[in-house]
């Protein structure tokens, strides 16, 4: 079987999966495991490499409004690598090409693949999307042994906050310039986490929102996790902006409880390592508990503000 994956997170399972040498082809996004990066990319981006977060925010909403995909499927490399399979999604055309851009590039080449569209919408459908991948690739057994995995892992957490009833007012922000807040399974995350999602709308997408909504929900606990970046970026950005005082006023800048997570790995994409993710938040809001090494590395305390001297005073950031 050759398979071709336009999705970060299908090319993850894939991996899982054991299906190294039945990859041939994957998006220029897709970036784990690292031998990901050593199959040929059919999809490239249309938007500047080096824009910044508010001038993508503007390219991506034009693109979309005009109903253009802001990815490029690569028509004679789908000849070439020929699949037999491609996975694809519909969910969010900010995160893959459109359906409209693959049907496009398959119109015309010789052999037709089978197309898999994967949309899940909260973390039972990220499971089960596992569970899928493994019954359309002759991997069955091993999808079932890492959603069981899985199960466990969340089990565990689940004990370790039994004992827990203080859950935090949480808000989880996907983008800073604008602020965006995290849609779909994200706030199930939060509550696997022990806290309550003050923002973010199950199965619904992310949405933007204005720094006074931040403010009205007054959160414990704040997440910043922007689409495709990792903690370190994510806390790099937010050191280089200015907030007004208003953002002063929110608890969690406040008491300093601000947290960089890597949204890359732990949180934006659908796949098996969100668990990781709702770990790392568990962690964040309960210091106390264990948990496992990555779930600790992908997480970190960020200050207050670019100002050292009014960070100095929202608690002790931990780098």
């Amino acid at each position: 079987m050759r398979i071709v994956s336009l999705l970060p997170s299908a090319t993850e399972i894939l991996f899982a999966l054991g299906l190294d040498e039945e990859i041939v082809g994957v998006s220029h996004e897709c970036d784990f495991p690292l031998r990901a990066k050593t199959k040929t990319a059919v999809v490239s981006s249309r938007l500047p490499k080096e824009a910044a977060p508010a001038e993508t925010d503007r390219l991506v909403r034009e693109h979309v409004e005009r109903g253009e995909s802001i990815y490029a499927v690569n028509r004679d490399r789908l000849e070439e690598l020929a699949p037999d399979l491609i996975f694809t999604q519909d969910l969010c055309h900010v995160c893959a090409a459109t359906p409209e851009e693959l049907g496009a590039a398959l119109a015309t080449i010789s052999k037709q693949p089978e197309i898999i569209s994967l949309d899940p919408h909260d973390l039972g459908d990220v499971w089960r999307d596992i569970l899928w991948i493994g019954e359309a690739t002759g991997r069955r057994e091993r999808a079932q042994e890492l959603v069981t995995h899985i199960g466990e892992r969340l089990g565990r957490l689940k004990a370790q906050l039994a004992s827990h009833s203080d859950q935090p007012r949480v808000a989880v922000l996907e983008w800073l310039q604008p602020f965006y807040v995290g849609g779909h399974w994200v706030p199930e995350m939060v509550e696997h986490a022990g806290g309550i999602d003050v923002l973010g709308k199950v199965r619904t997408p992310s949405r933007r929102v204005s720094l006074q909504e931040i403010v009205d929900a007054a959160p414990e606990v704040i997440f910043i996790a922007p689409c495709g970046y990792v903690a370190d970026q994510t806390r790099d950005e937010y050191m280089s902006l200015t907030f007004p005082e208003e953002w002063y006023s929110i608890p969690a800048v406040r008491d300093g409880r601000i947290f960089a997570l890597d949204a890359n790995g732990h949180v934006s994409r659908p796949a098996g390592r969100l668990v990781t993710g709702i770990e790392s938040m568990a962690k964040a809001l309960y210091p106390q508990i264990e948990v496992p090494v990555k779930a600790m590395l992908g997480m970190l305390a960020v200050p207050a503000t670019n100002n050292r001297n009014r960070a100095a005073t929202a608690g002790t950031p931990t780098f």
